[in-house]
Order: structure tokens, then C-alpha cells, then sequence
């Protein structure tokens, strides 16, 4: 009974940003055993709701299951520092101009300690003016690797010095990751809730 009570928070609590989503909002009474099952996994994991490309991704569980074990651990578990993880993150929510994935990560970047001067530049589309060293490493890296499709030796040279190898294949990790979590979001049209608390940038 606690689970599924806490199934119908999590579900409750992502409804209303989701309501005009392609994919309708499953309520644990439509979901499979293995909807259900995953539902439960992620409502009871540090995310605590539903929200952001999990309902599309319960379409298929096997594959939702498996990604949000990946998304927990680059989230939570990732050798970066929370500024610099959720840089990389907002660097990839411009380049998809995914505004839900904006919304969800803007405050974590600022409670992270990202300046909030940083991420307006990048909001519009500008390399960020007045970025600490690794700021500008973590930029570079991440423009290069989906302008270019690969990063430079010298690029490449300063993520390993700073961050160690781990360091350099997490960051791949976690614009991978939030790839496939912004296209997600964009082919389902998941609606950035309008509730005015926080002043999004037009990412049009």
C-alpha cells in the first residue's frame, strides 16, 4: 500500500508540467507489472517523481529501467563536480533547446555554485564571458564533441590534466546521457511548468 501511495505521489507531483505531453500520463492502475515495477524504482530513488522523459521512456521498461540507472549515476555518482556536471548538462539542454531539461537543471547548476552570468550568455546562444578555468575546459569540450565530433588533442589534454581519465569519459557520459534525455523530451513535448519560478530563457 506504501508503494503504491508513493507511486501516486511521485506521478502526482510531474502531472501537471506534463498534462499536454504526446504521451499521456500513466496512472499505476495502466501501468504493467513492469511499468510498475520500474515506476517504483525511480519514485523511490533520489529523483523522487516521474518527471522530465520517464513517462515516455515507461513505454518501453526494459529500456527505461536500464537508463535511469545510467541517469542516476551521472546525476548523482559522477566524478565531476555538481558545477560542472550540471554546466554540461545546460550546455546540452542550448544545444536541443530542450526547455524542460533547462528548467529541471538551472537551479541545480546554480545551487552547484555556477554563476548565474555564465549560464545567461549561454541561455543566448554566446560563449560564456568570465568562466573559471574548468568552466571553460568542461565548454569547450562539450561544443567540440557535437560541432566537431570528436575534440582536439589540446581540448582533450586539458579535461584529462584537471579531471584524470575517469573525469574525461564521464563527461562524455553526461552529454550522452542527456542526448538521448533531451531528444526524449522534445519528440514528447514535455511542457515546462508555468508556475513563474524561475525566469527561463527564450531557447527558440
Amino acid at each position: 500500500m506504501m508503494r503504491v501511495a508513493a507511486l501516486l505521489m511521485g506521478i502526482t507531483m510531474a502531472t501537471a508540467a506534463n498534462a499536454a505531453e504526446r504521451f499521456p500520463e500513466l496512472r499505476p492502475e495502466q501501468m504493467t507489472p513492469a511499468q510498475k515495477q520500474v515506476a517504483e524504482a525511480i519514485v523511490s530513488g533520489p529523483r523522487g517523481s516521474i518527471r522530465g522523459p520517464f513517462n515516455a521512456w515507461l513505454r518501453s521498461p526494459e529500456l527505461a529501467d536500464r537508463l535511469q540507472k545510467v541517469g542516476e549515476h551521472i546525476r548523482y555518482k559522477s566524478s565531476l563536480p555538481p558545477r560542472l556536471n550540471e554546466f554540461a548538462i545546460l550546455i546540452t539542454a542550448r544545444h536541443w533547446n530542450a526547455k524542460f531539461e533547462w528548467y529541471a537543471h538551472y537551479p541545480l547548476a546554480m545551487q552547484g555554485g555556477l554563476r548565474p552570468e555564465v549560464a545567461a550568455d549561454l541561455a543566448k546562444g554566446q560563449r560564456p564571458r568570465g568562466m573559471a578555468e574548468d568552466e571553460a575546459a568542461i565548454y569547450d569540450f562539450c561544443i567540440e564533441l557535437r560541432r566537431d565530433r570528436k575534440v582536439s588533442d589540446a581540448t582533450y589534454a586539458r579535461v584529462q590534466k584537471l579531471f584524470g581519465d575517469q573525469g574525461v569519459v564521464d563527461l562524455i557520459g553526461v552529454n550522452g546521457y542527456y542526448d538521448l534525455v533531451s531528444m526524449t523530451l522534445n519528440v514528447a513535448e514535455v511542457a515546462t511548468p508555468s508556475d513563474g519560478a524561475l525566469p527561463l530563457p527564450d531557447l527558440d
